[in-house]
């Protein structure tokens, strides 16, 4: 008997009643290596309710934060065509280093701020960045100077810097593996949908010009900046931080959404807690820098055409200013629309390489028409097909990072750096884009689509 005790102790013999305990506590083979056992089954009608109730209270704010950031970032475009480089004195290269300086304090706020997330709660982190971003965008507005300007885009990228992989990794708290494609895609169609709204806002408010002495953009850039604040307010009052305190669930709808996270492979109790172990291999792990690699092209693209499309297309024909910002507003349209058939297919077949490639392709050939030597409703056209393929391409390759990560804090901080890489590789192309002649400054877009369409392909290698 006592060499028994000596054997179940130290070599885990079990005996007979341990036997029929772990033959009626298996877990499921979807649970292997999971520290919990006991899964109650998920009622599928419950679950679909709970999945629109989810819909209803968090995607709507989620893409107004991000179309307001979005539109407060890249809306510089709209107003250099209201007077602003003649107003502030900018020469030569000063508006480019200007639309770029942004992006150097936007990457280095990224790892940061999504480490900080979960220690500060997302409600209270995500309002201070907005309503910060906010109240700097809109002081944009009555800069006086290119020296003021460069502060102000540097401000404004150190507090927008945290927002997207936030809001991304804040998704996964509700959401399973299944179910965020279209979800972080709804980010996605908030940057094609801030691009037709600020076209639309800049054509309105351009009429604005010369009211109570002030120039054109700067009504742009306030009235654009405005909203922010109060929607930074919001935030606090109507962001829930976590399922347990999501004030529209039921209790039995939160623990609901608990099963549903623990049902799925690799979460268990542990992997929503901090380590520093993770920290260190998000840092180590070469999938990283590989897509990092694969994300240069695209968010190049994404950043050139947000914020250059009222250039190109001005540079196309002789239409004036308004005309040129309500000529982008189907562009945007279509892109929204492309995303939202491409992610539901995406979704349903749970297939994100053969999209993402695709799509790019159609923006290819967009690049292609766009620096031939064509007619002015060709080049248009070209616009179109770029918008087609590009917020599919950068928002199926974008979903990869956070579907292939397991535990809570691998999605906080290599969300984060994979972000922080592809921006950086971003703000290199925009910097190398800046050297084109005076006298080519209307057609300074389509240079810059010239050196995008050559990175194109190396968003390939993340599949």
């Amino acid at each position: 008997d006592r060499a028994q005790k000596y054997l179940r102790r130290h070599q885990q013999i079990p005996n007979s009643m341990d036997e029929e305990n772990s033959i009626q506590r298996a877990p499921s083979p979807d649970l292997i290596g999971k520290q919990t056992v006991d899964v109650p089954e998920i009622n599928h009608v419950a679950e679909k309710k709970l999945v629109r109730k989810l819909d209803l209270h968090i995607i709507p704010f989620i893409m107004l934060l991000y179309l307001f950031s979005f539109l407060d970032r890249v809306n510089i475009g709209n107003a250099r065509l209201y007077g602003m480089e003649e107003d502030l004195g900018l020469m030569g290269n000063q508006y480019q280093t200007a639309v770029s300086i942004l992006f150097v304090t936007y990457l280095l706020a990224e790892v940061p701020s999504n480490l900080v997330l979960k220690k500060f709660t997302p409600s209270r982190w995500i309002s201070f960045i907005t309503t910060s971003w906010g109240i700097i965008a809109t002081l944009t507005g009555v800069t006086q100077s290119y020296a003021g300007l460069l502060v102000c885009r540097l401000l404004l990228g150190l507090v927008e810097g945290g927002l997207f992989p936030g809001a991304a990794v804040y998704l996964t708290l509700f959401y399973t593996k299944r179910e965020l494609a279209l979800r972080v895609g709804y980010l996605f169609i908030s940057a094609a949908i801030a691009g037709a709204v600020g076209g639309l806002l800049a054509y309105g408010i351009g009429f604005m010009d010369g009211v109570a002495g002030q120039k054109g953009w700067r009504w742009i850039l306030i009235l654009e900046g405005l909203p922010s604040v109060v929607l930074g307010i919001a935030t606090w009052f109507l962001l829930a931080d976590s399922p347990e305190t999501a004030f529209y669930l039921s209790s039995e709808e939160k623990h609901l959404v608990n099963v549903r996270r623990d049902r799925q492979l690799g979460q268990t109790s542990s992997a929503q807690n901090f380590h520093r172990a993770d920290v260190y291999a998000a840092f180590k792990d070469w999938k990283v820098y590989a897509f990092c690699a694969g994300q240069f092209g695209t968010d190049t693209v994404l950043y050139g055409y947000s914020t250059f499309l009222p250039t190109i297309i001005k540079g196309l024909g002789t239409w004036s200013t308004a005309q040129a910002q309500a000529l982008t507003i189907p562009c945007y349209c279509l892109g929204a629309l492309s995303y939202v058939v491409a992610a539901r297919i995406s979704d349903a077949q749970q297939r994100r390489g053969l999209y993402t490639v695709l799509f790019g392709g159609i923006s290819v050939i967009g690049y292609g028409i766009l620096i031939s030597d064509s007619s002015t409703g060709v080049h248009y056209l070209g616009c179109f097909l770029v918008a087609i393929g590009l917020y599919v391409t950068c928002g199926v390759s974008e979903l990869l990072s956070f579907l292939s990560l397991i535990s809570g804090h691998q999605r906080f901080t290599r969300g984060g750096s994979n972000q922080f890489s592809s921006v950086a590789l971003s703000l290199v192309a925009e910097q190398l884009t800046t050297i084109w002649k005076e006298d080519h400054s209307d057609w300074v877009a389509i240079d810059d689509w010239k050196f995008i369409g050559y990175h194109g392909p190396f968003s390939l290698p993340q599949f």
